[in-house]
């Protein structure tokens, strides 16, 4: 089994999967970015468990919001982006598989010459 994307050490070396990937020290958080834009971003917290916040689709961000465990993420309340507790109602592969899913659909919005330069 895989290191839990919920550790600092797991989300760096999932999101270093990923084409383009930079990991940056932000907002007290640990953020993964695609040409410059944030697609993921670890937190942890001194009160409770860790958590995960990604962008998703209009469609998948209803169905992720109605289960436990699963908000919208404070700060990017337009962009449909949810916060997924580490103790969430939902399975680490579809965690993994919303967090690719998340980079693709932040690297789609990027330039042709920015993919081109990252190798996208």
């Amino acid at each position: 089994m895989a290191m839990t994307v919920f550790t600092r050490s797991g989300f760096d070396a999932f999101s270093g999967e990923f084409k383009g990937n930079s990991l940056h020290d932000q907002w007290e958080s640990r953020v993964a970015k695609v040409g410059g834009k944030v697609y993921a971003v670890f937190s942890e917290h001194e009160d409770g468990p860790a958590t995960l916040a990604f962008k998703c689709s209009q469609e998948t961000f209803e169905i992720l919001t109605a289960l436990a465990g699963v908000t919208q993420a404070p700060y990017f309340a337009k962009r449909q982006w949810v916060s997924v507790s580490a103790d969430a109602d939902l399975p680490e592969d579809e965690v993994r598989a919303y967090i690719a899913n998340s980079h693709r659909l932040v690297a789609a919005g990027l330039t042709k010459a920015q993919r081109a330069e990252i190798g996208l």
